[in-house]
């Protein structure tokens, strides 16, 4: 679907100091982007002039590098002839082939010692062709002689291979005679049973008339194989391939006809040649072994065939186009889907065309060509276009023109998706067509053709609309208007066109429009360019009026309209080739694209891996060399935001197959053709594209086409709401009105969820607007809710069915199954209200009403349904249900019947119990005053808390009922409450034994029940009950409620005093002794107290400071080991220097690989957060048994192991919580030491605790590390690799160890000023 345009045109005449002597070979200098040339040698003259023209400037300045004297020596030729003219870049050496059997070097860079020109072989019988490799390293000639001679780059003869006769033995072509009358079936219906692969005819290879004896050579496009052309024993024309080293590899079949030019696309797959017809010329490709594969003919006038003319053939070196050199043109052929498409002609004059190379291509710039002629060397380049219409909407018909020669093939997309090579219309011109364009409401076609420029109307881009009209036509010839190179055409306005052209030196722009009198097309006026050389014309849309621009080689963009004066703010730092201008608010922003894929905004870089672009009044779209396509919202340059390669995440990126390039884009259909590499069209729907297009209907209010959009391309509907709620809410009877199909409206609403797809599937990615006056100037509405109304603000889901529901209430009888819908599809879904519509309509209208419970079925568990239509305790209405169920009639028949005999209360009794709604159950039997029944029921299903609400004012049942809770909270061993409802009902002796089985935390509370009980309870009853409690308080360490219970109800101040020394209360021990006036018990009790308190104290801080000496300096060497051999660490103990042992492979695959760091080989993170895969799971112990059994080890935490540091920080930790949780009791004993005067043991130890405090307070910096914690490698990047089984218990224990752990706080202990600190 592409076009070649011409954006540089350039010609060089030698000067008369040449004498008038013809051009007789060129190649490239690529180093300096210049073409070096021959001048001469002549029948009259054999002087060779060999000259440098510079291409690069405009101006084109010649330099000669040299001359010399080359008399022929053969004597059977005129003069000699340059059959190869090569140069080498990088020797600054150019290397020269000659007819007469000379090749001579010329060096412009001379080293001492050697000549600047230098003759370094001679062959004797003559050269009839020559040709160097691509890589330049091998130059092949054949001679006159027969035979084929390789020669290296320091011109070496390799091998020399003579060609005879029996070289057709290396491709064995045999002939079954296919072809030949006798063995052809000529019977009835011969023609439609004959093979299409069986040819006609078989040629015999008969040598073409005008066959000039002439040998060709061309290298395939990577050096490994050359083919070379040459007469066989003067009767017929063959094709041989040789290899590299010189073995023949094959030779072609026999062909009539066939001349002498040879091209071989450097891709590798075609040889391509010339054959002659009587009645046309085709150009036929071969395959490497010496086969046919296809061919197609030359489009030439009568009087081209006629000529007797030499033809040449010259592949580009991306093999996309293929130039046919004739002695009057030179064409310029393209393939795609197997056809072949004559994009330009390049018309010349009657000056004959060198024996060598008369048309070379640039190396490296693919479309660049040098035409030589003898008078003149012809420099072009050409790019790649797609002549696309509009694509802004609603004039976006996806209109594309394809040339192929005087025929233009026309397709709009949007009406008729035709594949190439066909087309929905064909437009003719008189000759062949150079640039096409297309104005910007696609009703106008101009052609730009050799001879004129065509106009042609189009009233309708519609499929079955005619073909186009010529409306207006202008003839260079007859206007006075000589374009020695016309290059492009672009319009001016709707019907007025630019004409861009060259004399080779300058160039030229002509506006051509209608003339207002004669409504003929006439030059309107000639365009001031301001001396600036233009590479390329095209118009941008400003208003709906094409406005014409140009951009001169520099890369500035010049308006060529009255409108802009200046549009200097588009210009690029160098000359693109595509370039399209799109309007954005009251600016504009020029999209460029180079040659190497650098794609730019005005002056702004881009992206560097552009494969082809194009623009909508929405986005910049593009494709990438890593075969993604691109969206790009329009804004403000310095805005324009670039999505990353992630098709999976981001809608703006989307994958495409390889090589796929851009044709053009819909936005009205949300759709984008591609065409792919082997020419086929793909219509694809981009998520960019439809989400943008569904946005913009809803902003405008059309729902009917958003709808359709996201029905047809499956988009999630929640978009609808979710993208301007407010605005939805408020246009429900629009959105219902547009839409009417009830079937739609219900896949609405049954489409919807509570999730905000604006903000997760199809977040808005495009670059917020500018503030205006502190807010933003484009914001998506914020859901409002109508209080009139009345809609809930609970749930989307259900404000969205409440407002169809509130406008459907007014639609019954044309959207009933709607308002069925809506109640349904409520969350959760509102069973009763639908059917309560149901039940209305059993009254009003029995045949809708069966319709609606029919739908409902269909939309909700029809079992759901019928408990839901018996909640209601409409029978009428279940049974409507039942009937529309797969139920067995004599399941519910039955019921109902009973149900029907029923008293009302009675009925709605049974059937919530039926529905175990045993609370509303429980309140038709409160209402009935069944209350045995209601407290059977109660105890049934365990309704205390609901019955006593009921009966909360009637005390006789309340405490019926509470008397049956309390057994029921004691069956569950809720002791607590059980007892506090037993104490309620004053119902003692329960009450104490429920206190007590509630634990002895509750021991004032048992004891206040005992003594509260009538009878009143024994002495010894009382006096077992509160040893048990005594024992059960010591057995949990509560030594004061103990010593209370001992003092206040055992009578035993002696041994209440003891409790509270172990507990360390020793302030209330003494309190009791002078309370009680035992003051003897402070000698006997109190004092061995302390005693053993200050020894079980003293023996604690001591151990706990010989676990800090121990644990805090292992601590410190594992973490030095860690950092400085962390492969013995993490590998348990094995030094780096020892052996790896036999049974773990050092592969890739293995965990001791270094492919990654030791943190990772344990976490599975890579440098890019990313699995590793089965290497790190293929060694591990990945069962259930093996991780407990490292779970095992890891609480244990053994000297040693990985966990060993683990282990220790944990235990230090422990240690702090124990000293921290002794250390008021030890302020205790140390205040009762110094009260019973003990004042050695008091600082004793008081010194122990404060020093154990101390190093507690230097240990915690070091061993919870409170300094920050660097992230492991790989944190944070893409998904964590888990391990499985033991691995993963070393996993987590590494992490753990990675994260900032929980620092303990220890208070400064402060020493008792009495004791002399």
């Amino acid at each position: 679907m592409r076009n070649l345009r011409n954006v540089k045109t350039g010609k060089w005449s030698p000067p008369s100091q040449f004498q008038g002597r013809p051009l007789t070979a060129s190649t490239w200098d690529l180093a300096n982007d210049s073409i070096i040339c021959t001048i001469g040698p002549t029948p009259d003259n054999s002087l060779v002039e060999l000259v440098r023209v510079d291409t690069t400037s405009g101006k084109h300045i010649h330099t000669v590098i040299t001359s010399w004297d080359a008399p022929c020596p053969n004597l059977d030729l005129d003069c000699d002839l340059v059959l190869s003219l090569h140069y080498f870049s990088d020797s600054l050496t150019a290397c020269l082939v000659l007819a007469g059997g000379d090749i001579v070097v010329v060096r412009e860079d001379t080293m001492p010692g050697e000549d600047k020109i230098e003759i370094v072989g001679s062959v004797d019988v003559g050269i009839t062709a020559a040709k160097w490799s691509p890589d330049e390293e091998l130059l092949a000639i054949t001679t006159e002689a027969d035979t084929v001679v390789f020669m290296s780059r320091s011109f070496e003869g390799i091998t020399d291979i003579t060609m005879t006769s029996e070289d057709l033995k290396a491709s064995s072509h045999v002939s079954v005679g296919w072809g030949k009358k006798e063995t052809q079936f000529k019977g009835k219906g011969a023609k439609a049973l004959r093979d299409p692969t069986i040819p006609e005819k078989i040629d015999d290879g008969v040598q073409s008339p005008n066959d000039d004896s002439s040998a060709s050579i061309s290298w395939r496009g990577d050096g490994a194989y050359l083919a070379v052309s040459t007469i066989q024993a003067g009767i017929r024309r063959l094709i041989r391939v040789y290899s590299r080293d010189g073995v023949l590899d094959s030779v072609s079949e026999p062909v009539d006809g066939l001349e002498g030019a040879l091209s071989w696309r450097p891709a590798g797959n075609l040889i391509a040649g010339i054959q002659r017809f009587a009645e046309r010329i085709d150009v036929v490709f071969f395959e490497r072994n010496g086969l046919r594969h296809g061919q197609f003919s030359l489009r030439l006038t009568p009087e081209q065939l006629l000529i007797s003319q030499s033809i040449g053939l010259a592949w580009n070196s991306d093999s996309t186009v293929l130039a046919v050199v004739m002695s009057d043109c030179t064409q310029l052929w393209t393939t795609g889907n197997y056809h072949w498409y004559l994009k330009q002609e390049l018309r010349k004059g009657s000056s004959p065309l060198p024996k060598g190379q008369p048309l070379i291509w640039h190396p490296e710039k693919t479309l660049r060509i040098a035409v030589t002629s003898s008078e003149s060397l012809d420099l072009l380049e050409y790019i790649f276009v797609t002549a696309r219409g509009s694509t802004a909407p609603p004039k976006d018909q996806g209109v594309v023109a394809v040339i192929d020669g005087h025929i233009l093939m026309v397709t709009p997309f949007r009406s008729a998706n035709v594949p190439p090579p066909m087309s929905l219309h064909d437009i003719s011109v008189d000759s062949n067509i150079i640039d096409v364009a297309i104005n910007l409401d696609n009703t106008v076609i101009a052609v730009l053709h050799h001879t004129g420029v065509a106009l042609f109307g189009w009233k309708s881009n519609s499929a079955a609309s005619p073909l186009t009209e010529l409306t207006g036509r202008f003839t260079f010839a007859t206007s006075g208007f000589a374009l020695e190179y016309p290059q492009q055409i672009a319009f001016s306005g709707s019907t007025s066109v630019i004409v861009l052209s060259s004399d080779g030196q300058k160039s030229l722009a002509s506006k051509i429009g209608t003339d207002e009198y004669t409504g003929r097309l006439v030059e309107l006026s000639q365009l001031d360019l301001h001396s600036h050389a233009i590479s390329s014309v095209s118009s941008f849309a400003f208003n709906g009026v094409a406005q014409p621009f140009a951009q001169d080689v520099s890369g500035a963009v010049h308006s060529l309209s009255t409108i802009f004066e200046s549009l200097s703010h588009c210009g690029f730092p160098m000359a693109l080739p595509w370039i399209e201008i799109v309007s954005f608010r009251d600016s504009q922003i020029a999209f460029g694209m180079s040659t190497n894929g650098s794609l730019y905004a005005n002056s702004r870089l881009l992206v560097k891996n552009c494969t082809s672009f194009l623009v909508t009044p929405a986005h910049l779209i593009f494709t990438t060399t890593a075969h993604l396509i691109k969206f790009v919202h329009i804004t403000n340059v310095d805005d324009l935001e670039i999505p990353p390669d992630d098709p999976e995440k981001d809608e703006r990126c989307r994958s495409i197959e390889r090589g796929a390039r851009l044709v053009t884009a819909i936005p009205t259909t949300a759709s984008l053709i591609l065409q792919m590499p082997r020419g086929n069209l793909e219509t694809i729907f981009p998520r960019a594209m439809v989400i943008s297009g569904i946005r913009t209907l809803i902003e405008e209010k059309n729902y009917r086409r958003a709808f359709t959009n996201c029905r047809t391309q499956r988009v999630d509907m929640n978009i609808l709401y979710d993208h301007a709620p407010e605005q939805f809410l408020a246009n429900v009877p629009l959105f219902i009105d547009q839409v009417k199909k009830i079937s739609y409206i219900d896949l609405f609403l049954s489409s919807l969820g509570e999730e905000d797809v604006t903000q997760t599937m199809y977040n808005e990615t495009r670059v917020s607007e500018p503030q205006v006056n502190g807010e933003a100037a484009v914001k998506r509405a914020q859901p409002t809710v109508s209080q009139e109304v009345g809609l809930s603000t609970s749930s989307k889901v259900n404000k969205i069915c409440d407002a169809f529901l509130e406008v459907l209430k007014s639609r019954t009888s044309t959207n009933l199954q709607n308002i069925i819908t809506a109640n349904v599809c409520k969350a959760p879904p509102a069973l009763d209200d639908g059917l309560l519509v149901v039940a209305q309509l059993m009254q009003d209208s029995p045949t809708l009403a069966d319709k609606a419970v029919a739908h409902i079925c269909f939309l909700a568990d029809v079992n759901k349904l019928y408990d839901n239509a018996l909640g209601l305790y409409n029978l009428d209405l279940a049974l409507l249900v039942a009937q529309q169920s797969q139920k067995d009639p004599r399941e519910y028949l039955p019921f109902m019947q009973n149900l029907q005999e029923m008293p009302d209360l009675r009925r709605r009794f049974a059937i919530d119990d039926c529905l175990s709604r045993h609370t509303k159950a429980l309140t038709h039997l409160h209402t009935l005053k069944a209350f045995d029944e209601l407290k059977n029921y109660t105890q049934k299903h365990s309704l205390y808390k609901f019955a006593l609400g009921l009966y909360r004012y009637n005390p006789t049942e309340h405490a019926q009922l509470t008397a049956h809770y309390a057994a029921h909270l004691e069956s569950k061993s809720n002791f607590k409450e059980a007892a506090l409802a037993y104490e309620s009902l004053q119902s003692y002796a329960k009450a104490t034994s429920a206190y007590l089985s509630s634990g002895p935390s509750q021991w004032r509370e048992t004891l206040f029940c005992a003594l509260s009980q009538t009878p009143a309870l024994s002495d010894s009853a009382l006096n077992s009950l509160a040893i048990s409690l005594y024992d059960a308080l010591l057995e949990s360490k509560d030594y004061f409620s103990a010593a209370s219970v001992q003092s206040d109800y055992l009578s035993s101040p002696e041994t209440a005093i003891r409790t509270l020394c172990k507990g360390y209360f020793f302030a209330d021990a003494m309190h009791t002794c002078a309370l009680k006036k035992m003051s003897d018990l402070l000698v006997t009790v109190v004092d061995p107290g302390l005693g053993d308190a200050l020894a079980s104290s003293t023996e604690l801080l001591a151990e706990c400071k010989a676990q800090l000496l121990a644990q805090v300096p292992r601590i410190r060497e594992l973490r030095i080991k860690a950092l400085n051999d962390p492969l013995a660490f993490y590998e348990g103990e094995r030094g780096g220097d020892g052996e790896i042992p036999d049974d773990v492979s050092v592969a890739a695959s293995s965990r001791l690989s270094t492919n990654r760091s030791l943190f990772t080989r344990y976490t599975g993170k890579g440098s890019q957060g990313k699995s590793l895969g089965t290497a790190g799971t293929g060694v591990s112990r990945a069962t259930s048994k093996n991780r407990k059994r490292e779970e095992r080890k890891r609480a244990r935490g053994k000297k040693g192991s990985v966990y060993e540091e683990e282990y220790l920080v944990a235990s230090v930790g422990r240690l702090i919580d124990r000293i921290e949780s002794v250390r008021g009791e030890i302020e205790r004993l140390t205040a009762g030491l110094v009260r019973r005067g003990m004042w050695e043991r008091a600082r004793a130890v008081e010194g122990s605790l404060a020093e154990v405090v101390e190093m507690c307070i230097a240990c915690v910096p070091e061993v919870f590390q409170t300094g920050e914690v660097a992230e492991p490698e790989g944190e944070g990047e893409g998904e964590e690799w888990r391990a499985s089984g033991g691995d993963a218990v070393l996993q987590e224990s590494i992490q753990a160890a990675t994260k900032k752990k929980e620092v303990r706080v220890v208070k400064i202990f402060e020493r008792l000023a009495l004791l002399g600190n």
